[in-house]
C-alpha cells in the first residue's frame, strides 16, 4: 500500500497496512502504526512516533524541528496517538531537550487545517483543535477540550479538560476544567453543560460544578477565600478536587469573570 513516487527512509519502521500516498517523504527515524493513512504531499520527519489508524492529510508536516532558538539538534519526538486524524497542512513540532523533549497528541483527536503545535506541548485524547488555531509552546491541553478557529494560545498556558473557547480568541491566562471562554480579554462565560451531558455528566454533578464556578467567577471573593468557601460547603468529588486542583497549581493564573478587570 506504499506508492512508487512517495519517498521512504529504508529504516523507517512502517507497520503492515499502512497506505503511504504518492510524493509523501518519510525520514530515518520515523515509527507509524498499522492502519493508518499518510496522504500525498506530507512530510514525516524523524522523531515522528505515529499510532495506529491515524489519517494525515496532504500537506502537513509532523516533527518538524522546533521554532524555538535555544534548540540546538538534539534529538527529540512528536508522539501521536492513535486514531488521531492531522488535517490538511497542520504543522506539529518535536520537543526540546530544556523541557519534555517530546511534544505529545493524544488518541482520538482532531486537528483541523492549518493548525500549529509547538514543541513540548502535550495535547490529550478526544481533543478537538478547530482550523488554524496556533500553539505556542509548552501549552498543555487536557482531555475532551475544544479550541475554536483561528484562536493563538500563549506558551505555559494550561487548557482544562472539556473545557471550550470560543473562536478567534487570544487565550493569555489558564482556562479552568468544564468552562466555557470568550471575549476579549478571554472570560468566564459559563460552564460547558452541553458538552458535559454529551459526555455523560449527570445533572447533579453539572449544578455542583456551576455552583462551584459561580463562588470563583461572580461572588467577587478572592481567590483563597473562594477556595476555602469550596472546600467548606461542597463534598469532596472528582470534579471539585479537579477544579480546586487547577486554580491552585496554576502559575500564569485563570481567566477572569465576566466584566472583571
Amino acid at each position: 500500500m506504499i506508492q512508487p513516487l512517495a519517498y521512504i527512509h529504508p529504516q523507517a519502521k512502517i507497520a503492515d497496512n499502512v497506505v503511504i500516498e504518492p510524493f509523501v517523504t518519510i525520514h530515518k527515524d520515523v515509527e507509524i502504526g498499522e492502519g493508518t493513512w499518510v496522504g500525498s504531499n506530507s512530510v514525516i520527519m524523524d522523531g515522528a512516533r505515529i499510532g495506529k489508524n491515524c489519517r494525515i492529510f496532504p500537506g502537513a508536516v509532523v516533527s518538524a524541528p522546533p521554532q524555538d532558538l535555544k534548540y540546538k539538534g538534539e534529538p527529540s519526538t512528536v508522539t501521536i496517538g492513535d486514531n488521531t486524524v492531522i488535517r490538511e497542512c497542520v504543522t506539529l513540532n518535536r520537543g526540546t531537550a530544556l523541557d519534555k523533549n517530546t511534544t505529545t497528541i493524544g488518541s482520538n483527536c482532531l486537528l483541523m487545517a492549518y493548525v500549529h503545535v509547538a514543541h513540548d506541548c502535550v495535547i490529550g485524547d478526544n481533543v478537538i483543535i478547530a482550523n488554524a488555531v496556533q500553539l505556542a509552546g509548552h501549552i498543555n491541553v487536557y482531555d475532551y477540550a475544544f479550541i475554536g478557529g483561528t484562536s493563538a494560545v500563549h506558551q505555559f498556558v494550561e487548557i482544562g479538560a472539556h473545557s471550550m473557547i470560543s473562536g478567534g480568541s487570544l487565550v493569555r491566562k489558564d482556562v479552568p476544567p468544564f468552562t466555557k471562554a470568550g471575549r476579549e480579554p478571554l472570560s468566564y462565560i459559563g460552564i460547558n453543560s452541553v458538552g458535559l451531558r454529551r459526555r455523560g455528566f449527570s445533572a447533579e454533578t453539572i449544578n455542583e460544578i456551576q455552583e462551584i464556578y459561580r463562588i470563583i467567577f461572580l461572588k467577587k471573593y478572592n481567590m483563597t477565600k473562594a477556595l476555602d468557601i469550596i472546600e467548606a460547603e461542597f463534598n469532596p468529588t472528582v470534579e471539585r478536587d479537579e477544579i480546586i486542583n487547577f486554580v491552585q497549581n496554576s502559575q500564569r493564573g485563570i481567566m477572569k469573570g465576566f466584566g472583571s478587570s
